[in-house]
């Protein structure tokens, strides 16, 4: 049900008038505000926001706003690093979550008579079983296979003719290339690919969808707002639809939080509408995207955001440059000869920065030269600073299961 951003702010105003009661989270986050005084979005606008090192804080179950026997389930974030953040879960939250995933794949144009191939890991990571939701709900096929196990993943996409892939960026790729090694793809009965949990250029957007002939989606979530399924691109559009009756976007200036106006690029923020057992108010996700303004050719109403190009705490600094690997990713992708995989590893060494781009390619001796030279020169107009372009074969680089780490900073 898309909702205009006044029904959304009616919705806001009767939330905000229980979280105190409900939430010790929030009613300590929101101690010196007095929320019956929220009467705009302006005001809205004025309430602090949430990030994920508060949630760290609340560990393990202090962000709950419900009592412990309505939570039905718990998930925690994918990363591996300081205290986990762990998110509770209520029935109708788990109900909702199954809602959003089952409308991004009717988005995709998939249906009941599709069988839909899920990779991504189970356990307390969202991704598998928020796949295995939406397909259960939209009452298509779900072959749960979780990651790994290469030769069994196409022993049973071809057995039993799974129309529909559902990975990470990184294992869509790992499948393909292994499809054409055996060249099985006549065999197989591949339509779709939805894809999540990384951002990922348009090279390789281009090779994972020719190598296995599919139509891709980008599917959108986070563990902290239920998982992936907030959102999705639509067969008209590669800008993916954000689902109105569920979530309230934001799109805010990084450094100042001040919003900025649709079209320009800034930070993802997002507000819950109806999640019981951790709603969050105003979430910094760290994701950058824009709002894409105007109507959509497919009809649909919900607010749409650009692909994400990256993310806040992404950037890195290489002599006295900023720059997200979305920037990386645009110039491997205007460099000729230049294959979608690529890895960076930045060093400190002899008291100054060097960057070394190894890239995968199929030209050798003086074509590879040729094409580190190019990448130089990209480098050196689009972002000012000149790194060290290393032309590697295709496949050298590794693949992942999970989400591929790309960028290597060993100064720190």
């Amino acid at each position: 049900m898309e909702l205009t951003q006044e029904q959304q702010f009616e919705i806001i105003l009767k939330q905000l008038a229980t979280i105190k009661e409900r939430s010790p989270f929030y009613a300590k986050k929101l101690a010196d505000f007095d929320l019956d005084q929220i009467k705009t979005l302006e005001d809205f606008r004025k309430l602090p926001f949430t990030d994920k090192g508060d949630l760290r804080e609340a560990y393990p179950l202090g962000v709950a706003a419900v009592p412990s026997e309505k939570i039905v389930r718990i998930h925690s974030s994918s990363g591996t690093t300081g205290t986990p953040v762990i998110i509770p879960y209520t029935q109708k939250d788990v109900d909702d979550w199954a809602i959003q995933v089952a409308r991004c794949y009717e988005f995709a144009g998939i249906t009941p008579e599709d069988r839909i191939q899920i990779t991504p890991g189970y356990g307390l990571w969202t991704a598998g079983i928020g796949f295995q939701l939406g397909c259960e709900r939209l009452g298509a096929m779900a072959i749960p296979m979780g990651p790994g196990n290469t030769k069994k993943q196409l022993q049973m996409m071809e057995d039993l003719q799974s129309t529909v892939l559902c990975a990470t960026s990184s294992y869509a790729l790992l499948l393909a290339e292994e499809i054409e090694k055996q060249g099985v793809r006549d065999k197989l009965a591949l339509k779709k690919g939805v894809i999540g949990s990384e951002r990922w250029g348009k090279k390789m957007r281009r090779r994972i969808s020719e190598e296995l002939n599919v139509d891709l989606y980008d599917i959108y979530g986070l563990t902290e707002v239920y998982g992936p399924g907030i959102g999705i691109n639509c067969k008209a559009d590669s800008a993916m639809h954000i689902w109105s009756d569920f979530v309230f976007l934001e799109i805010v200036d990084p450094k100042t939080g001040d919003p900025v106006p649709d079209g320009e690029v800034g930070e993802i923020v997002l507000t819950t509408l109806q999640k019981e057992g951790a709603p969050l108010i105003r979430f910094r996700t760290h994701d950058l995207s824009r709002v894409v303004p105007g109507e959509c050719e497919c009809g649909s109403k919900h607010p749409r955001i650009d692909i994400i190009t990256g993310r806040t705490d992404d950037m890195v600094k290489v002599k006295g440059v900023n720059m997200f690997p979305a920037q990386i990713e645009e110039i491997i992708a205007f460099t000729d000869g230049a294959s979608s995989e690529y890895q960076v590893m930045i060093d400190h060494v002899d008291g100054r920065d060097i960057m070394t781009v190894f890239f995968e390619t199929e030209a050798v001796g003086d074509a590879c030269t040729t094409i580190e030279e190019n990448m130089k020169l990209l480098f050196k107009g689009k972002l000012g600073m000149t790194p060290n372009p290393k032309g590697v074969p295709v496949g050298y680089l590794p693949r992942s299961e999970k989400k591929t780490k790309r960028i290597f900073d060993n100064r720190y």
